[in-house]
């Protein structure tokens, strides 16, 4: 199927990209244009204005600090994956880059565009959200910072208004008695993931803080403040996570398709955020 006719432009900087998208209700931003053009070849957005943003170098770049790393929207998974300096600061972002679909997409996908599109299927939000990341929007009347539990808003929906774009995402770092995990289910390995989690602990004597996210188990990912708590001031045993997982249940509300039932993805949440809280510790040098 062939696009709608569309107005396009590629701005010089972002000054102008950000002038171009407060032009007009019906402009938005093209970065990898992996979903997006999906969208539009099939009629189900309407666009008026494509701004080009793809090769602003103020949304390509990878500042590693002490703090933690800030990562520009136009960055590619594949950059990503191919960052030593991420690879150093927080590898689970690293790690989850470079298992995205397929090379081909690898090479073209942003993490930006993976965010916007508020897809619940998708790898990077489930995780941004363990690991307290914030979201640096930015318009023609200033910047502001979005947490990320305050960023997926709904259904292909965030926090990411009319003439605003999002610029680039900081992530913290965790220190050497902390560690994080990512695990997901799906039909196939190239397929749409059925349930994702992504956890991050500190161990202290046992687990002394937990941050769990669930994904592809409602509109947007969440945090599972249940299964956190029963964690939390626990031992870092098999056991202990085991029966924290147990919290999951009701408290979430998947949907029932071809690939499996509600009840079903709810037993696989429980799977799946074990096994990412496994993987946490591991990282952290605890368990069993």
């Amino acid at each position: 199927m062939l696009l709608e006719s569309i107005e396009y432009t590629r701005p010089a900087d972002i000054k102008e990209a950000l002038t171009a998208l407060g032009s007009s209700e019906g402009a938005a931003p093209l970065a990898g244009g992996q979903s997006l053009v999906n969208v539009l070849k099939h009629r189900v957005a309407s666009i008026e204005l494509l701004v080009d943003i793809s090769r602003l170098e103020e949304l390509r770049s990878i500042d590693v600090g002490e703090d933690g790393v800030e990562i520009g929207a136009c960055v590619t998974y594949d950059e990503i994956d191919r960052s030593e300096a991420v690879r150093g600061a927080l590898p689970i972002v690293s790690e989850v880059a470079a298992h995205i679909e397929d090379q081909q997409i690898r090479n073209r996908g942003t993490i930006g565009g993976n965010c916007c599109l508020s897809d619940p299927t998708n790898n990077f939000p489930p995780l941004l959200l363990a690991l307290g990341a914030v979201m640096n929007v930015e318009s023609e009347s200033g910047k502001r910072e979005v947490p990320a539990e305050d960023f997926f808003r709904g259904y292909f929906m965030t926090a990411v208004g009319p003439g605003e774009l999002l610029r680039s995402i900081s992530i913290p770092r965790y220190g050497p008695d902390s560690g994080a995990g990512f695990q997901s289910l799906s039909v196939a390995s190239d397929s749409k993931a059925i349930v994702r989690a992504s956890a991050r602990v500190t161990l202290n004597d046992g687990i002394s803080d937990a941050r769990i996210a669930l994904g592809v188990v409602g509109p947007v990912p969440v945090r599972h403040t249940g299964m956190e708590d029963a964690l939390r001031d626990g031992p870092a045993t098999a056991d202990a996570v085991r029966e924290a997982a147990e919290s999951i249940g009701e408290d979430i509300e998947p949907i029932s398709d071809t690939h499996g039932s509600a009840d079903y993805r709810r037993k696989m949440a429980r799977v799946i955020a074990r096994r990412a809280v496994t993987q946490a510790i591991a990282e952290a040098g605890g368990g069993e």
